[in-house]
C-alpha cells in the first residue's frame, strides 16, 4: 500500500509566505527559506511553493527565492505561479524544483500541459485546480488568477482533460474551505478522485490533525496539503503523522 503524503504549502507574495481565508485577507507567515528548512526537519514528505500573485501581476516566478529554498531541501519540491511556457518550466527545474505546478496558464493554453509532459515527463507536471461550488452549475467551477477569475470549466471535466494531456498529479484546492479550518472538502476530493487515475493532493480546510484521516479514508486522497496550521504552529507535521498512524493511515 502506498504511503500517504503530508505536504506543507508556502504561498509566497513579494518574497514572504502569506496565508488568508478563501484567497483574501492575507497575513504574513514568515520567511520561505526558514520555513522550508523547518518543514524538511519536521518530516514533511514534500513541499509546495506557490507564487500566488505572479499570474495576476503578469510576471515570472521569483527564481532567486526558488533557488534559496531548493538549496535547503532534501525532499521533493514543487513550484507554481507565473509559469507560462516550457522555457519557464526549464528555469524553475534548473533552479532546483522537482516539479512545476500549472494553473492559470494551463487553462489559457492546455497545450502547455502536453508540451511540458512531453519535454520533462509527466512526473514533473502538476496541474493545480482551484475549485468553488456553483449552485447554477450544480457542481464545482474552475477559477484562475489566484482564485480571482471564474471560468466556464467544470472541475471533473477539466481534471480528466489535464490527465489526458499529461498531468502526473492534481493539486486540488477547495476555495470554499480554504482557510476556514473546518476540514477538507471531502465531496470535491472524492468526486475528482473517482474520475482520474493520477494522485490527487487535497488542499483547503485543514484546521486540526483530526481533519486529516477523513480525507484519506473517505475521499481517497493521495496527499493532504496544509498551510496556516503548520505556519502558525497550531499543530505539526509530526503530530499529524502520529495521529494518522493511530487511525490506520499508512504514512512515512
Amino acid at each position: 500500500m502506498l504511503t500517504k503524503r503530508i505536504i506543507p504549502c508556502l504561498d509566497v507574495k513579494e518574497g514572504r509566505v502569506v496565508k488568508g481565508v478563501q484567497f483574501v485577507e492575507l497575513r504574513d507567515a514568515g520567511d520561505p527559506v526558514e520555513l522550508s528548512t523547518f518543514y524538511d526537519e519536521q518530516g514533511a514528505d514534500e513541499l509546495i511553493f506557490l507564487d500566488i500573485s505572479a499570474s495576476h501581476e503578469g510576471r515570472k516566478t521569483m527564481i532567486e527565492v526558488v533557488e534559496e529554498v531548493a538549496g535547503t531541501l532534501a525532499i521533493p519540491f514543487t513550484v507554481g505561479g507565473g509559469i507560462n511556457a516550457v522555457s519557464d518550466m526549464r528555469s524553475i527545474l534548473r533552479a532546483g524544483a522537482d516539479k512545476v505546478s500549472l494553473n492559470t496558464a494551463a487553462v489559457k493554453n492546455p497545450e502547455l500541459i502536453t508540451d511540458g509532459a512531453n519535454y520533462f515527463g509527466t512526473q514533473c507536471i502538476v496541474v493545480a485546480i482551484d475549485a468553488k461550488y456553483d449552485e447554477e452549475l450544480g457542481s464545482w467551477r474552475v477559477y484562475t488568477h489566484g482564485g480571482r477569475t471564474p471560468t466556464d470549466l467544470e472541475v471533473r471535466e477539466w481534471a480528466k482533460e489535464v490527465v489526458k494531456r499529461g498531468a502526473g498529479e492534481i493539486l486540488l484546492t477547495s476555495m470554499d474551505q480554504d482557510g476556514a479550518k473546518t476540514g477538507f472538502d471531502l465531496a470535491l476530493t472524492k468526486a475528482v478522485n473517482e474520475v482520474v487515475s493520477v494522485p490527487v493532493i487535497a488542499s483547503g480546510g485543514a484546521g486540526a490533525k483530526e481533519h486529516f484521516p477523513a480525507v484519506f479514508h473517505e475521499a481517497s486522497a493521495d496527499a493532504a496539503l496544509a498551510a496556516s496550521i503548520f505556519h502558525y504552529k497550531e499543530t505539526s507535521v509530526k503530530e499529524v503523522k502520529r495521529h494518522l498512524a493511530e487511525k490506520g493511515v499508512n504514512v512515512r
